[in-house]
């Protein structure tokens, strides 16, 4: 079987289609498993939305032991804040991409400092809802160059 890919989805994300539609736009988190689904083909993909931290940590080290082939995240609010989220990460040995729907950097300073970032192989923000195709995709060349060395 093929490891699947996680995509983990932090805090408010469920409420994407009626949160600040200006920022976010008014695709739904399950529009946003769909286009995720689609683009990896038929690499199996652990979607996963939570507003509970431990919960996140806990599908990091599920990704961990599973094996997954990759952890997309969108972090959410825990992006600036989770430490406990970012040691989780720090475990994991294969390709992590944080994506943000909005670009994060030209928003206020509040959301400049990612503590994923620092350990994540690729960020993707600003791209709205079709970033996690992106992302998906790109995640799928990470492991495929991974799996020819």
């Amino acid at each position: 079987m093929t490891a699947p890919i996680y995509v983990l989805n932090g805090p408010n994300l469920n409420r994407l289609g009626t949160r600040e539609p200006e920022i976010y736009g008014s695709t739904t988190l399950g529009e946003v498993e769909a286009l995720c689904r689609t683009a990896a083909g038929d690499v199996p993909v652990e979607f996963r939305q939570s507003n509970r931290e431990y919960e996140i940590v806990d599908w990091v080290h599920e990704a961990i032991d599973r094996p997954g082939a990759g952890i997309i995240i969108n972090p959410a609010a825990f992006t600036f804040t989770s430490i406990a989220i970012l040691d989780s990460l720090k475990m994991f040995p294969r390709p992590i991409i944080e994506l943000h729907i909005s670009n994060i950097h030209r928003r206020e300073d509040i959301y400049h400092n990612s503590l994923v970032s620092k350990i994540a192989t690729a960020v993707i923000a600003g791209l709205g809802p079709k970033g996690y195709g992106v992302a998906v995709r790109a995640m799928l060349d990470l492991v495929a160059d991974a799996k020819r060395r």
